[in-house]
């Protein structure tokens, strides 16, 4: 009987020893894939990521490229920032081209223009160099995704904004860079939500500001000058703003209402003044640093690229928009 006791002691401890074992060795393996996971995403210090803007001394773009490099840094990879140094397209081309030929790991581009640029990206896909556009898009392009604002919204956002200012009724004018998708998109929220939205508001110009504060200048002078009642100015970028506060202080118009965009110091710093009402602050470390992690896992095939299937990046990313006014603009200020 004790024989038969110790024989049956003896089974149960075998079976909790196998059974311990056996888990034992489960959790070995997922440790090791997890472990095999996080190797993956690591890269090397020589496998560079290249981000291409244009008129790239903008303080607009430091943003974008610190959250580029935060994701280098978190990825162990290098980047790069290159730019056209004007608003030129041909300029940009000139300089996606000569990137391309240097077969970087990927390219995080935003284009100044929305159909120049993409036989010069398309090629760059081809040649097999991940692309990704942020901030300004290509929409005809083979880039496999894009991250921005939804400027159509942020449109409407400004609309509702300016309608706020103004009471809901009064003349408005729009400054804006029409050659540029993004803007485009901007100025049609704005726009069109003017006309549907506050009948006792109407848009009486909408004016090339080209992307360039003097010019922008002008197009708002221009503006004052040949609609004395205007009340409010919309400019999608911020040059844009810096050029219509400018205006309507040299005019002594300060009663226009103005709307910017984005959060430059010089913008901000007219924000608090009073100068500009209001500026919408983009998600731009956003559209940087999750631009790299988008072209890291494209180039390292850890999803498909294709447009079909389980494992796929978004097409398309919102990262966001935010009202700023002089109660939370200190909130804006680079650290």
């Amino acid at each position: 009987m004790k024989i038969r006791t110790l024989i049956a002691m003896y089974a149960c401890l075998l079976s909790i020893f196998i059974a311990y074992a056996y888990y034992y060795q489960q959790d070995i393996s997922r440790i090791r894939s997890l472990q095999d996971e996080i190797s993956s995403l690591h890269g090397k210090p020589d496998e560079k990521y290249v981000m291409v803007t244009f008129q790239s001394g903008m303080d607009y773009w430091k943003r974008c490229l610190k959250g580029f490099e935060d994701a280098a840094e978190s990825l162990n990879v290098s980047v790069e920032y290159r730019g056209a140094t004007q608003y030129d397209v041909n300029e940009q081309v000139t300089v996606l081209e000569q990137v391309i030929a240097r077969k970087p790991a990927g390219i995080a581009i935003s284009a100044i223009n929305p159909t120049t640029l993409t036989k010069t990206i398309n090629k760059a896909v081809e040649e097999g160099i991940p692309v990704v556009l942020f901030d300004s898009n290509a929409s005809g392009s083979k880039a496999f995704s894009f991250l921005g604002t939804n400027n159509y919204s942020a449109g409407v956002t400004a609309a509702h904004e300016m309608a706020k200012l103004l009471k809901s009724e009064g003349k408005v004018a729009v400054i804006t860079s029409p050659h540029q998708l993004n803007h485009q998109e901007r100025t049609r929220g704005f726009v069109e939500t003017i006309y549907q939205k506050y009948p006792r508001m109407q848009v009486v110009a909408v004016k090339n500001g080209k992307g360039d504060a003097l010019a922008s200048k002008q197009a708002a002078m221009e503006v004052l000058n040949d609609y004395p009642d205007v009340r409010g100015i919309f400019a999608t970028e911020a040059n844009g703003g810096v050029g219509m506060a400018e205006a309507v202080a040299e005019l002594n118009k300060k009663y226009v209402k103005l709307i910017s965009f984005d959060t430059e110091k010089q913008t901000l710093d007219l924000v608090k003044e009073g100068a500009i009402a209001a500026t919408l602050a983009q998600g731009t470390w956003n559209m940087g640093y999750w631009s790299l992690q988008f072209l890291f896992h494209l180039h390292h095939h850890l999803t498909s690229p294709s447009r079909s299937g389980d494992a796929l990046l978004p097409a398309y990313v919102d990262t966001g928009i935010t009202v700023v006014t002089r109660d939370n603009v200190d909130h804006f200020y680079a650290k």
